[in-house]
């Protein structure tokens, strides 16, 4: 703990971590509302994006005011999440798959307000603890909101399983994850068949 802070060094290591994940999904949504065609998943990204932007600015001074220095590094280590996510993994990722997995961006935030309202819950501050539990509320509702649209594409499989990245890259990831995947198919079908057998 700093000698200026009042805060635990476990809320110091949980705050930092939550501005980059709240930068990352910001970033990393918005990016994917882009792709993805337009319904219930998009405005569910959109909505998300901007509930982690609007958690940063309140999270962020309730942070500093106690001590800890927030901003520039742990924001950067969101932004650079993101970009590993939407650059490299989302490009071999079919729809479907990409609105599942970002889904659980908002699960690892609403895990990491809980974790911290219980911190601050124990151990102080009381307004930290109060905010951190306005927020998991809300945060609950936008993880949500994201699975229950991420589950829907499911009503179009065609569309579900369309490449996230339309690109001719985008469209040799997807067919190289299919490849994959039916090889691990048929090596287990054929496993499944040596057991019966055997």
């Amino acid at each position: 703990m700093s000698a200026s802070s009042d805060l635990h060094p476990a809320q110091h290591r949980a705050l930092r971590e939550l501005i980059a994940m709240a930068t990352q999904l910001s970033r990393h949504w918005r990016a994917l509302a882009e792709r993805l065609p337009d319904g219930d998943i998009v405005k569910a990204f959109r909505s998300g994006a901007d509930s982690a932007d609007q958690l940063m600015t309140e999270i962020t001074p309730a942070a500093r005011a106690h001590g800890l220095s927030v901003g520039p590094a742990a924001e950067s280590a969101g932004r650079v999440l993101a970009g590993l996510r939407g650059n490299v993994r989302d490009r071999a990722l079919e729809r479907n798959q990409a609105a599942r997995l970002a889904s659980l961006d908002a699960q690892h935030v609403t895990t990491l307000l809980r974790y911290l309202h219980e911190l601050s819950d124990a151990n102080g501050p009381p307004d930290l603890a109060a905010l951190c539990g306005v927020w998991d509320k809300r945060f609950t509702r936008v993880e949500s909101s994201a699975r229950r649209a991420a589950a829907a594409l499911g009503h179009d499989p065609e569309s579900a399983i369309e490449p996230l990245d339309q690109s001719a890259l985008g469209r040799a990831g997807q067919r190289l994850g299919s490849t994959i995947g039916g090889i691990g198919e048929a090596s287990d079908r054929v496993l499944g068949l040596r057991r019966r057998n055997g």
